[in-house]
């Protein structure tokens, strides 16, 4: 067995390891070993030197990421066991296989067991992104894990981390194919036709976490005019247009996005006059229009990367919502988001709250929407739970 380089917690800090917490907070660290660098593997000690866990450790408030509450060696099996468990549970879940779905996020984090990182499955290309130094450094082993679990089924693994990796790592990752290549992919979602940009693309190309709230609002889409903000490469649009809507506008402020949306409409409804894309601020957009529609989505990109600036994101969501309250007709229907991690249930809802009080609309909550299975919160790890959603109906 490996003896790692040892981190030792504080007199009564291991209570959260022994919950099976996956952090470890410098408040907690009382020492550490000489000589260790970003990213190296450590063995957790309590000040009794019992064991705890393994892990990588990180500059930051998080010092440790913990990977195995058991000793063990962290190897090509560990990987290979990681990636079968959930691949396994996206099987045991339907994600994995079906003909009219080519779409699933494979790796999830601290909800597979896996600290910072994240695998996204696009019918045989596995895009990784790495949030952690130590997640990058065996970014090799973690590909060949992926070919003995996928065998023939994995076509090419592509590396997104060149945005992910903490600046102060002293790291410079590029993005690059660890194996294999692909020019572009196609995503197939609920029978509904996707291009996925992986290589210029937010995130690892597409906004797989949405795929049961699209679902969803295209039950409410028949005969509606639909307003899609912050719509990247248009995915609420078109399950809207699928539902039947009358009219669906997407904004977002990103030229390219809105050229990947007009190519998606093109791709499920060539020539559909339903539809039009606007290059444009949000605010801005919703400032100048004077059009009233019938259900509007609000999906922005996370206000708070942290609790810093989570003041700032709150008065965001506020001003947001009231904009849409405003521009929403009688009878409407709000979908309304928030993906940062750092805004809780409680704080999102409360600013939603402030938003239809400030615009004087009567509001009635008739989902609360959260991220799919794919996307496993670690029960032990509630932090997990980034994405927040209501559906309203506005009088």
């Amino acid at each position: 067995m490996i003896d790692y380089p040892k981190v030792y917690l504080r007199k009564g800090k291991e209570h959260s390891v022994k919950r099976f917490h996956p952090w470890i907070f410098s408040g907690a660290v009382s020492k550490v070993d000489e000589g260790l660098q970003e990213g190296d593997l450590v063995s957790v000690y309590n000040d009794q030197n019992e064991f705890l866990a393994i892990g990588h450790i990180s500059i930051g408030s998080i010092v440790v990421r913990i990977l195995s509450f058991e000793k063990r060696e962290i190897n090509l099996n560990f990987w290979v066991e990681k990636i079968r468990s959930a691949c396994e549970m996206r099987r045991a879940i339907s994600l994995y296989g079906p003909e009219n779905n080519n779409v699933f996020r494979l790796v999830h984090g601290e909800g597979d067991g896996l600290p910072g990182l994240i695998i996204d499955f696009y019918a045989g290309t596995a895009v990784i992104q790495c949030h952690s130094v130590g997640m990058y450094l065996h970014r090799e082993e973690i590909t060949e894990a992926l070919q003995t679990v996928f065998g023939e089924d994995l076509v090419t693994v592509f590396d997104k981390s060149e945005g992910t990796i903490p600046f102060k790592s002293g790291i410079e990752p590029k993005n690059g194919y660890l194996f294999g290549e692909a020019e572009s992919f196609t995503a197939l979602e609920n029978g509904l036709k996707f291009n996925v940009d992986w290589l210029k693309g937010q995130k690892t190309g597409f906004f797989i976490d949405q795929r049961e709230n699209r679902s969803l609002l295209e039950h409410y889409s028949k005969g509606r005019s639909v307003l899609n903000m912050f719509c990247y490469t248009g995915g609420f649009s078109f399950y809207a247009m699928r539902g039947g809507a009358e009219l669906v506008h997407s904004v977002d402020s990103s030229s390219r996005a809105i050229d990947i949306t007009k190519e998606n409409v093109e791709l499920n409804f060539p020539g559909d006059k339903r539809h039009e894309a606007f290059a444009e601020d949000a605010f801005k957009f919703l400032d100048q229009s004077s059009q009233k529609y019938d259900l509007i989505v609000l999906d922005p990109p996370a206000f708070a990367k942290h609790k810093k600036v989570l003041d700032n994101a709150l008065k965001g969501y506020k001003r947001l919502n009231k904009k849409g309250f405003e521009q929403i007709k009688p009878g409407g229907i709000l979908f309304t988001f928030s993906c940062s991690q750092a805004v809780s249930k409680e704080d999102f809802r409360k600013a939603v709250f402030v938003a239809a009080a400030n615009a004087g609309r009567t509001v009635r909550v008739l989902h609360q929407l959260t991220q799919p299975a794919d996307h496993p919160v670690n029960i032990y790890h509630p932090e997990g739970e980034y994405l927040k959603g209501l559906v309203l109906y506005v009088e």
